[in-house]
């Protein structure tokens, strides 16, 4: 069974002779993007739950700093789904299903 994600896999469309990928390369780029945040995101919760558990006062520095990386995650995030959103737009303005 082929383990690559669904929804970035390529797929092309004929418009006027043109052929458009669904999803674009920036579409594609962006949903990269997002995963690896969603991946590094998953690996920082779980050391600062473990932490968190553990309950030592030295943590304490660690648990900030961990903290500090998932609100720059978060911002990045918000950034990526942006972009997204945007290459999306501009996917579905050049097949004629939105108005510029």
């Amino acid at each position: 069974m082929d383990k690559t994600d669904p929804a970035v896999v390529a797929v092309s469309k004929s418009i006027c002779g043109k052929r458009i990928e669904v999803p674009t390369e920036k579409e594609r780029k962006a949903l990269a993007a997002m995963k690896s945040i969603k991946e590094r995101v998953r690996v920082l919760k779980k050391r600062l739950a473990s932490l968190n558990a553990s309950g030592i006062d030295e943590n304490a520095g660690e648990i900030l700093d961990l903290e500090e990386e998932l609100v720059r995650l978060k911002s990045e995030w918000i950034k990526w789904e942006a972009r997204k959103q945007e290459a999306a737009r501009e996917r579905m303005i050049l097949l004629g299903h939105q108005s510029p």
